[in-house]
């Protein structure tokens, strides 16, 4: 019987409205500083939602260095390439394969995977289309015969979902397995997932996974509105008077090694990746279980593929989206796996938003952070728990995990639940 490699985290990298870089976001969160305001990226006063959790005052050469890329790739995948550069930078992945004979090069980089996880509802580049459409007066002849002289030629190549799989790859030579998965709020989740399930087929011995995400534009916010699931002022997770969710945007990625491989090349350990759980709830397109079932069953997967019990859990970072329906199925779920007396409960979209593909794996790097800083963070915007998600231990005030372990749960249009278990390594701290 094959046993599965034990897999290691040993690089992590952020960027979302909240700050540039995991301490800088950590520094909002425990601080309370929320990145919810006016947005800024066009006009939107007139919009029936005019906040956002936006990336400001950051330059795109900061993001990317080379600027003949900025013409080839969008804002989303500016976010992305970002964050898997600082998680690569701070795994040393680079730097040793440096040190390395060429024989070995190669083999380093064939066995070095790429998972990407991104929104694939980038509705701004339709927008390209409309002064030509307007112009021609709904002529489809007119608009055929000037669309090739009016439309950026690089137009596809600027969305095409895989820009930062293939910019990673390109990047850092690595050529081993990969993917690129566009699942709404679930692509960072799945891809780490996705990542850490190649590594156990010895496909790889290493991989980076990501997820990115620019959700902030007319459009998607529009769609979401009509919907019934934006607010207008705060994400207000679990709370009496919480009313829906509020965009955000940004990246989050990680490196997932073999324990042998970072052995290695003795590589520092931020933490374990333990284990995964994805299921739907067959249910429809924005409609979620009452009682939780979904969240409930990826729990359960997530806890038996971590070789865990509900009990080792130390603490829980909650999709938390704010919206009524969600956050109650939530919570009826964390208290039907956990019982009655569940960890610490927390969420963070109160502070840089929900930011769609990329929220689930911002989620889990902040996570680990917290378990290396032995803390739960309070939730800001809670004022009271609604009676209808009670008991629930969540609050807006820090508390103390109760081991060296988090879960944290995603979940996405069409009924889709992910769960992700991580453990900080062993005496971490960051400070």
């Amino acid at each position: 019987m094959n046993v599965s490699p034990r897999l290691v985290i040993t690089g992590s990298g952020a960027v979302c409205g909240a700050g540039l870089g995991v301490a800088a976001i950590w520094d909002a969160i425990v601080n309370g500083r929320t990145a919810v305001s006016a947005i800024r990226q066009w006009d939107a006063t007139r919009w029936p939602v005019s906040i956002a959790a936006e990336v400001n005052g950051v330059d795109n050469r900061t993001l990317v260095e080379d600027r003949k890329l900025h013409k080839l790739i969008s804002r989303t995948d500016m976010f992305g390439l970002y964050a898997a550069g600082a998680a690569v930078q701070q795994s040393g992945l680079t730097v040793h394969r440096d040190t390395l004979e060429s024989g070995a090069v190669a083999k380093f980089n064939d066995r070095t995977g790429v998972f990407a996880g991104s929104g694939g509802g980038a509705y701004r580049s339709h927008h390209d289309f409309f002064p030509l459409l307007t112009a021609s007066g709904g002529d489809l002849q007119s608009f055929g015969r000037e669309l090739g002289a009016t439309v950026n030629p690089m137009w596809l190549l600027k969305n095409l979902p895989n820009n930062v799989l293939c910019h990673i790859g390109i990047r850092h030579s690595f050529k081993g397995t990969n993917a690129c998965i566009t699942n709404q709020c679930m692509g960072g989740v799945m891809a780490i997932a996705e990542a850490a399930a190649s590594i156990r087929a010895e496909e790889a011995d290493r991989a980076v996974a990501v997820g990115h995400d620019a959700p902030v534009e007319p459009e998607t916010l529009l769609n979401y509105y009509n919907l019934g699931l934006l607010s207008g002022t705060a994400v207000r997770s679990f709370d009496r008077q919480r009313d829906g969710t509020v965009f955000g945007e940004g990246a989050a990625a990680i490196v997932l090694e073999t324990e042998a491989a970072a052995a290695a090349r003795r590589a520092p350990v931020l933490g374990e990746f333990l284990g995964s759980g994805c299921v739907s709830e067959a249910t429809g397109i924005v409609d979620v279980c009452p009682d939780g079932d979904g969240v409930a069953r990826a729990m359960g997967l997530a806890l038996a593929d971590a070789k865990i019990s509900p009990d080792a859990v130390g603490m829980i970072v909650a999709h938390g989206n704010g919206t009524r329906a969600s956050d109650a199925s939530e919570a009826a779920a964390i208290r039907r796996v956990f019982g009655a007396s569940p960890p610490p409960v927390t969420a963070f979209k109160w502070a840089y938003g929900h930011s769609i593909a990329a929220s689930g794996a911002l989620d889990l790097v902040m996570a680990l952070h917290a378990l290396r800083e032995k803390i739960v963070p309070g939730i800001a915007t809670l004022n009271s728990v609604d009676p209808g998600v009670a008991p629930l231990p969540v609050s807006s005030s820090p508390q103390a995990p109760r081991s060296d372990t988090a879960l944290i749960s995603c979940r996405g249009f069409g009924g889709m639940n992910a769960v992700l278990i991580v453990r900080a390594a062993a005496g971490s701290s960051s400070a």
